[in-house]
């Protein structure tokens, strides 16, 4: 697995560069994820985010997370670029692409990647919001998979 897939970054995530790591000539989908900054969350105005990292086990839990998904779909290609610094409403926070050769793989191994990040990357997120400020610990939003994986029929 190539670990240069893997990045926590301070700068702007250039989505193409993350979707060039995944190209394959035997794959018939590339699945692209990007997470945004939004601003409304359980009703607050977030002004801006700060995203920080413990950066070198954040990317090697990112490269784990590229095995897992490696382990299930074997014929895939899998980059993360997760960025980390202030990040204002709009901004990528992260870029997640999954190529396999069918369709429904590259969906379920990005579905998985973002779910798996918010459980096992140790990044933390700072709202800022009109009147104060938070970080958050956890990140799921929900457990889609109670096994804690997808099965290659979840998408059918």
């Amino acid at each position: 697995m190539n670990h240069k897939n893997f990045e926590i970054i301070n700068t702007p995530i250039q989505i193409n560069q993350v979707i060039n790591k995944v190209e394959d000539r035997n794959a018939g989908a590339i699945n692209t994820f990007i997470g945004t900054v939004r601003e409304l969350t359980k009703g607050k105005k977030t002004v801006y985010l700060k995203y920080d990292a413990y950066i070198s086990m954040a990317e090697k839990k990112l490269a784990q997370i590229g095995e897992e998904i490696k382990k299930e779909y074997p014929e895939s290609k899998v980059a993360i670029t997760h960025r980390i610094g202030e990040l204002a409403i709009s901004d990528i926070a992260v870029v997640i692409a999954v190529s396999t050769p069918h369709r429904a793989d590259a969906f379920a191994g990005s579905r998985y990647a973002i779910e798996r990040i918010k459980e096992i990357v140790p990044i933390w997120k700072k709202e800022h919001w009109e009147d104060g400020e938070e970080w958050m610990g956890d990140q799921l939003e929900h457990k889609p998979y109670p096994e804690g994986k997808p099965g290659k029929g979840d998408l059918n």
